[in-house]
């Protein structure tokens, strides 16, 4: 992954760093977040930053902070994945709910698998999600993914889809 900045219309997309600290602590703290992804148990700044070094000190996981260009305001994040039960790379997404339907996530994950996919390895590219998630289930087809097959990870139904 060679990109750390990326620009649309209307976003900047840049890689996570430490200085996300808040805006992470805010994001994986949200409704959406805890119910479709999961507690990860962030409330301090010094969580925040232990879980943003995680994710940095992890091989084959990237993340971009998408921000509106004209604010620099934060409000959401792109994922780029190997999830060692998938067999390719998966994408996701999350966004601040003051941010939902206002095509931000369509534009950002359309610019990250844009660039993705000038690169062989990542001919296949899929993504996970709750079959109750439905804002996420009408993202993914609108992006031209497709349901593949339900799978179970940690006693949790997932609904794989692959991109088309």
């Amino acid at each position: 992954m060679t990109e750390d900045t990326i620009l649309t219309d209307r976003l900047i997309l840049a890689k996570l760093n430490l200085d996300d600290y808040d805006f992470i602590k805010s994001l994986v703290n949200t409704k959406g977040w805890i119910e479709n992804i999961g507690n990860r148990n962030i409330h301090s700044e010094n969580d925040a930053k232990v879980y943003i070094n995680k994710i940095l000190g992890t091989n084959d996981l990237f993340y971009w902070v998408v921000r509106i260009k004209d604010a620099k305001t934060p409000i959401g994040i792109i994922s780029f994945m190997k999830r060692s039960y998938l067999d390719d790379f998966d994408i996701g997404f999350a966004f601040l709910p003051d941010f939902n339907n206002r095509g931000y996530a369509y534009e950002a994950s359309k610019a990250i698998l844009s660039m993705v996919s000038e690169l062989p390895e990542y001919n296949i590219v899929l993504a996970t999600t709750k079959s109750s998630n439905k804002s996420s289930i009408r993202l993914l087809t609108k992006l031209g993914f497709r349901f593949e097959k339900e799978i179970e990870i940690e006693n949790e139904k997932l609904h794989v889809y692959k991109n088309v």
